[in-house]
């Protein structure tokens, strides 16, 4: 509604300063654009780059829960990850809730610059 209202009002002024309706419509594409490329396509790109990252994760990784729980990878399922987190306990936890362990990415990213 609020939106609305602020395209009414631009429209109004416009129409009393001559109808310079037309540069309102440029401000509002310029603002929509500057929001996809600053927002929209990083976040985008994050999350590509992160689904990538999760298909590629291996029964022995290392991983972080989102709930803080450290763990390793023992079995990988179609839309699951059952994790060791201590000795004989297991736990099965979505896809969608497992980072890869930050130490153990800059360890495998040290060994392949060997």
């Amino acid at each position: 509604m609020s939106l609305n209202l602020i395209l009414l009002q631009a429209e109004g002024a416009a129409q009393g300063q001559g109808g310079n309706s037309w540069s309102f419509w440029v401000m509002m594409i310029l603002i929509f654009v500057v929001f996809y490329f600053f927002m929209i396509r990083p976040q985008t790109k994050k999350q590509k780059e992160l689904q990538k990252q999760r298909e590629a994760m291996k029964k022995g990784d290392k991983v972080v829960t989102a709930g803080g729980i450290f763990g390793e990878i023992k079995e990988v399922q179609d839309n699951a990850f059952i994790i060791t987190i201590a000795k004989d306990v297991t736990i099965k936890v979505s896809k969608d809730s497992v980072f890869a362990d930050a130490a153990d990415a800059q360890q495998v990213a040290k060994e392949e610059k060997k």
